[in-house]
């Protein structure tokens, strides 16, 4: 439609025609559209999407610096695995792994990759353990097949993926009401000659603590010497890799234990990185099998490339180390306490309400706050995960534990750098809110609770 004083559409004029007809969404265009009208669209679809400050339940990283985030507009365009083209990157991927290298007290020269997340660096570590493994079966004229992995039931969704994509055994540890987190004891059963490797977790997505690194580390040491089987630890350290060497340096679960010869990190998580990078560390350049690295030169150079995809953008590998020459140790330092100290202050204001037991409020732990109720009031923690995320917007995630706790209930609201004291205490007066109201009501209806996605987060 157009006026007689002016021939331009009215959409054109005043908004945005898709304000009354349907947006594409089966069918291919046929044709396209201004890149105002395309940008709009686009905007509006967002709009209705949660807010990331008020996600409690992600782990990854929803805010960075103004001059990160240019420097990551400014090198989107940037292919990573080009090193003909872009051999200043290589070198800043090379130093980064460097970097964590002596952050995880690596004892000499190593390697490792910048991958998309910790799923690929815990796939590439995986299949690292597995190749090293059946060269170690071979050259002892031992059978290479029946391989098997053993983790507990407190790991990431990913390393059961693992375990069947490569057609590895998973050998998983169950939990137990009261016990998320696993030790020697729990893994010396599953523990045989064709045991590829264990994973232990530095901060478990369900209540943020770690398993028993240093027992796991003596008990592979001990078996080694008794049964001559040597078994490599694997540290999946997504979210404590750059945690704990910050809030509790000397806490030992790093390359200062023996039998540690793999860590993967995500710098998307705590590492303070948008979405997209990831990190996999080898204690010695012999505990990455050499198999699995490919050279080509199709992109004018020789490179070797260790990876599971190919193309991939520099922006958060440049992102990674513009965090660590900003912030360096004592940056990290700082920024972790904040996290914690406000961690610690949700876990008092929830404590004190009387209405929840926190999970674990002692220990090493990310900076998060893991709780349950305590009494029964008519609802349980899905209602209040509903009625906080229907009343209030806040996402906080309620989710029931891996076998044998499944009938453990619990939520989980992560404190990152964003949460400010006053975010902090406007949530705890948000869920004693829901609560009052859910007691009120009765609780919510199962109608209701449907329309909240709750889970243990990523």
């Amino acid at each position: 439609m157009t006026t007689s004083a002016n021939p331009l559409p009215d959409a054109v004029l005043f908004g945005n025609r898709f304000a009354t007809q349907e947006v594409p969404s089966r069918e291919f265009p046929e044709t396209g559209m201004t890149a105002v009208d395309a940008m709009r669209l686009v905007a509006e679809e967002l709009a209705l999407e949660g807010d990331p400050a008020r996600n409690l339940a992600t782990f990854v990283t929803t805010w960075m610096e103004p001059e990160a985030q240019r420097i990551i507009a400014e090198n989107l365009h940037r292919n990573f695995i080009d090193h003909a083209e872009y051999p200043r990157t290589a070198e800043i991927e090379q130093r980064c792994i460097r970097m964590l290298a002596d952050l995880f007290h690596a004892p000499g020269e190593t390697t490792g990759a910048r991958t998309q997340g910790s799923s690929e660096a815990i796939m590439l570590g995986g299949l690292s353990l597995k190749w090293n493994w059946r060269k170690r079966r071979e050259a002892a004229g031992e059978s290479a097949t029946n391989p098997n992995l053993v983790f507990g039931g407190d790991v990431h969704v990913v390393w059961e993926k693992f375990c069947r994509y490569f057609d590895v055994e998973p050998r998983i540890v169950p939990l137990a009401p009261g016990k998320y987190t696993i030790g020697p004891d729990d893994v010396k059963p599953h523990i045989d000659e064709n045991t590829i490797g264990v994973a232990a977790v530095l901060g478990t997505t369900f209540t943020g603590h770690k398993d028993d690194v240093v027992g796991i580390n003596n008990l592979l040491l001990q078996i080694k010497v008794e049964r001559g089987l040597d078994i490599p630890l694997h540290v999946d350290g997504a979210s404590g890799g750059f945690v704990w060497p910050f809030l509790y340096p000397h806490s030992e679960w790093d390359f200062r234990l023996e039998q540690v010869r793999s860590i993967n990190v995500s710098g998307h998580k705590f590492g303070l990185v948008y979405p997209g990078i990831g990190w996999l560390i080898f204690r010695e350049k012999s505990d990455l099998a050499q198999d699995l690295v490919f050279e080509e030169n199709y992109l004018g150079k020789t490179d070797a490339t260790f990876t599971l995809n190919f193309s991939t953008g520099s922006s958060m590998v440049l992102a990674q180390y513009y965090n660590f020459v900003r912030y360096g140790r004592a940056g990290y330092s700082y920024i972790m306490k904040n996290m914690q100290q406000n961690a610690r202050v949700l876990a008092e204001k929830l404590e004190s309400m009387g209405k929840f037991e926190l999970i674990g409020p002692d220990e090493e732990q990310l900076p998060l706050a893991a709780f349950r109720l305590a009494v029964d009031d008519g609802y349980d923690e899905f209602d209040v995960a509903w009625q906080l995320s229907a009343e209030r917007a806040w996402m906080v995630p309620a989710y029931t534990l891996p076998p044998n706790a499944q009938d453990v209930t619990i939520m989980r609201a992560l404190v990152k750098e964003t949460l400010s004291r006053e975010h902090v205490d406007t949530l705890a007066r948000d869920i004693e809110e829901a609560c009052d109201t859910l007691a009120k009501k009765g609780g919510a209806h199962e109608s209701e609770r449907k329309m909240v996605v709750t889970g243990p987060g990523h």
